[in-house]
């Protein structure tokens, strides 16, 4: 309907443009002097040239965004320069040329902004450049420029949408810390090593008869010796350095936080050389398996660059159905920023089964714990589950907390 009207309003003007041109010289014709042939002579180059511009095709523009990068993270800053180009110098006064963006940065403060007025004349090539301060987290598209030019008396005036999309991914916002593993149990107790994990982290506890794909270091010569038989040590395994991360994807207006918080732990643990795996359930369930490596940083810091606070479900009712989870010798965090009872007895149950259980409350950087927070903090303390406060701004604190908790 917008585009019929449009169209209408351009015939309208065309045919007012024409009148206008009719009227002055029939004035002139019948009223005769000086006063009116000059208001004639005035008036028809601004009606020629209105008429011509009426007659000109702004399809022949063609625009195209110059930028230095397309992977951000959330808060850079983003340069771009438009730059239009056209086969016919026919003379521009003025055009106004306003980028325009896909849902995800359609109300962005710098990107209404990107809108100004240039002077092209008789150039063929003319451009202009527009910044965004702060880069919100996740896919943008840019789809095109929408230029609008006219006459100077405003007869006429065109406007035309020139398509130039691009894409710009826009990474979670991270923080530099330092994963320390937590809860390794050995015969003589719990300790929080800083070293680099090792991969191999089993524990002699008896003998037994070789079996297909017993390393040649596992033998126990003297059992082999005695027994006429190879026979290899057998392993108690350590609990695993590997992490399974948890995030609370449920709308809340700490959710970015909770995102920056949740890649600045994966970078952390990759770094380490532990594997990690992460589970998320917003509009839908998605969960990546614990690996290590620079492909598997890639693959989860791109979920969470996407990721949006769309679950239906509260954050316990989403641990209550991942019942796999039992079955796992990993280490649990789950990174959330609503503390409730039941989330606090999900956790408990995952914690007697691998004794490994750690709620994150992500917190804004002046905020402190509720009397009800307090009141299950203790509970979960009780239940050894670790609960660690995270403030916006101070994750790198977060597992000194752990370590001293």
């Amino acid at each position: 309907m917008k585009k019929y009207f449009q169209k209408f309003n351009e015939i309208w003007k065309l045919i007012v443009l024409l009148f206008l041109i009719l009227v002055t010289f029939s004035y002139a014709m019948f009223q005769g002097g000086f006063v009116s042939w000059f208001l004639f002579y005035s008036f028809v180059p601004f009606g020629l040239y209105a008429l011509s511009l009426a007659l000109y095709s702004l399809r022949e523009i063609k625009a195209e965004r110059v930028y230095t990068k397309q992977e951000y993270n959330a808060g850079e800053k983003f340069r771009a320069s438009i730059v239009l180009e056209r086969n016919i110098a026919f003379p521009l006064f003025y055009a106004i040329a306003e980028e325009q963006a896909g849902e995800t940065l359609a109300g962005n403060r710098d990107l209404q902004q990107a809108k100004t007025m240039v002077f092209p004349g008789f150039n063929r090539v003319f451009s202009f450049d527009y910044c965004i301060e702060n880069l919100p987290r996740g896919e943008h598209i840019l789809t095109g420029i929408k230029l609008k030019t006219g006459d100077p008396l405003g007869l006429i005036e065109k406007e035309k949408f020139l398509p130039a999309e691009n894409r710009i991914l826009v990474y979670p916002a991270y923080q530099d810390l330092v994963y320390r593993p937590v809860a390794h149990h050995f015969d003589q107790g719990m300790t929080a090593s800083k070293e680099r994990v090792q991969r191999d982290t089993s524990m002699a506890i008896g003998i037994r008869e070789y079996q297909p794909g017993d390393r040649f270091s596992w033998i126990n010569w003297k059992a082999t010796a005695r027994r006429n038989d190879i026979m290899t040590k057998e392993f108690e395994q350590r609990q695993s350095h590997d992490v399974t991360l948890l995030m609370d994807c449920a709308p809340d207006a700490r959710f970015e936080v909770i995102v920056s918080f949740t890649a600045s732990v994966i970078r952390a643990i990759l770094r380490k050389g532990a594997q990690v795996g992460l589970l998320t359930s917003s509009n839908e369930r998605v969960a990546f398996p614990a690996r290590g490596g620079e492909s598997q940083q890639q693959q989860l810091l791109y979920h969470l660059a996407k990721i949006q606070d769309g679950s239906p479900v509260p954050f316990d009712r989403v641990l209550e159905a991942e019942t796999f989870l039992t079955q796992q010798n990993n280490s649990l965090m789950l990174v959330t920023a609503k503390l409730t009872k039941e989330l606090i007895e999900k956790a408990a149950f995952y914690n007697q089964r691998n004794g490994s259980v750690s709620i994150f409350l992500i917190k804004n950087s002046q905020e402190s714990l509720s009397k009800t927070e307090i009141n299950l903090r203790s509970s979960a303390n009780a239940r050894g589950i670790r609960l660690v406060m995270v403030h916006d701004g101070q994750f790198s604190e977060a597992f000194s907390e752990v370590n001293r908790g």
